[in-house]
């Protein structure tokens, strides 16, 4: 924030008035001394200040209503209160009243000065949030889930539902498809969006610490356990929990995840006392629960208690008219000012692939196209990776073949994790970074497909 701030001195002192004033020019300030509360008054919306300083005794309006009216104009400006001894009572209730701080007359220069820099460092600190909010905001609007498919409606009107209520939901999708985006979306749509927001992924929490992570522990209530120490649910209180890739999950942990979301309220390891916590849940799946729950793999209870709010995110090979979009948009983002065009002929050979990855795996090919049209002025086919190629090239052979939809995605699939194998030398880490996915969702489709 720029030191060239407004500060306002209001007494009927003329000779303290001016030495303040001064003093605040020296130090750079804008300063506009008022002899009365009224003419403080008149000033305030022409001078528009940053910073107040008021007398508290003055004939006419005092310092205290002064205050009142300033905070009733604008909340946001700092209000600084001078007082003499007899009336230190005053001043602490001014406090009270919203003022920042109070001086005790007589004061040295330096005091003045020090509470000024303190004022306009916590302005500043306020604007960088207000600005962070702003983006943040505008990062999670309801149109930042890309495209203009009926189904991008059908999930706009849910999340739009739901952001509101302090319901569970559970988002189901492939990986990739932005299940964590669309986390955000709610979260920063609803009541709660400022208030902590705490993300867990379950895949990496082990049965040792899931739950000293989620639940918090004593000091001394394990080896190692040096200090008292706050689990996700009580860090997220009053705000939202994000309970990522909750299929991986132990079953004989899911109990304990069971009986807080139920009780509302955690018992940190190593403690008999309960405390309880107000949290918003959202969990997210790249599996199919229910089935889970019938192979006995997932409590059919906690199932129940997540599925309140279910919203489902579509594959992106189910998306196409979505991609040409999704794709547009991350060329502008990794292109910058380059302003860089994409030839017609890039669209048809994007559409017909079948993006195992989804959007996170387009997101990666976006990326890696935009730089090799580095020396060009459009991307063009020629920049489109060899094994998005030469997937697509099978739709010529199976276009006749009488086979259903899932068995022709399926056969694209596996086409495609078997070039990628092949660029790869059968490094199957090389490979999924070829497919833009992670390596745990190319071994589960290696053995969807039976192909280890």
């Amino acid at each position: 924030m720029s030191k060239k701030q407004k500060i306002m001195v209001v007494d009927d002192e003329r000779i303290l008035r001016v030495t303040i004033a001064d003093d605040l020019r020296d130090a750079g300030y804008v300063v506009l001394e008022c002899a009365n509360a009224q003419a403080a008054l008149l000033g305030l919306k022409d001078f528009n200040p940053n910073i107040v300083i008021s007398d508290i005794k003055m004939p006419g309006m005092s310092g205290i209503e002064l205050l009142d009216k300033i905070k009733k104009f604008n909340p946001e400006i700092a209000v600084i209160i001078m007082t003499a001894h007899g009336s230190v009572e005053t001043a602490v209730q001014t406090l009270k009243m919203g003022a920042y701080d109070y001086l005790l007359k007589p004061f040295l220069k330096d005091e003045i000065l020090i509470i000024v820099e303190r004022i306009i460092e916590l302005q500043s600190v306020k604007l960088e949030n207000k600005i962070f909010r702003s983006s943040i905001a505008s990062k999670y609007d309801y149109s930042s889930y890309i495209g203009e498919s009926d189904s991008n409606e059908a999930l706009f009107h849910l999340i739009n539902l739901v952001a509101e209520t302090d319901s569970t939901v559970l988002i189901i999708g492939e990986t990739g498809t932005g299940k964590e985006h669309i986390t955000n979306i709610i979260h920063y749509n609803s009541q709660r969006k400022n208030k902590p927001f705490i993300k867990v992924s379950c895949a990496i929490l082990s049965r040792e610490i899931f739950e000293s992570e989620l639940f918090g522990h004593v000091k001394g209530a394990f080896t190692g356990a040096d200090a008292d120490k706050k689990g996700r649910f009580e860090l997220a209180d009053e705000g939202t929990l994000y309970l990522d890739d909750i299929d991986d999950l132990p079953i004989d942990l899911q109990v304990k995840l069971l009986r807080v979301l139920q009780e509302g309220e955690i018992e940190k390891v190593g403690s008999s006392s309960t405390i309880k916590i107000d949290i918003r849940l959202i969990a997210s799946t790249k599996k199919d629960l229910r089935k889970m729950v019938d192979e006995g793999k997932f409590r059919e209870d906690l199932y129940y208690r997540l599925n309140i709010f279910p919203v489902k995110l579509l594959p992106l090979r189910a998306r196409n008219k979505d991609i040409k979009k999704i794709f547009q948009f991350y060329v502008a983002k990794y292109a910058a000012a380059r302003n860089l065009m994409i030839s017609q002929e890039v669209y048809p050979i994007l559409e017909s692939y079948s993006w195992p990855g989804n959007i996170r795996e387009l997101k990666n090919i976006a990326e890696r196209m935009v730089i090799l049209a580095t020396n060009d002025q459009a991307i063009e086919s020629k920049h489109v990776p060899e094994s998005i190629k030469n997937s697509t090239s099978i739709l010529g052979k199976i276009d006749n073949l009488n086979k259903s939809l899932e068995e022709t995605l399926n056969e694209i699939e596996i086409n495609a994790i078997k070039i990628a194998l092949q660029k790869s030398n059968q490094n199957k880490t090389k490979a999924a970074e070829i497919l833009g996915i992670p390596p745990s969702t190319l071994r589960t489709k290696m053995e969807k497909h039976k192909l280890i």
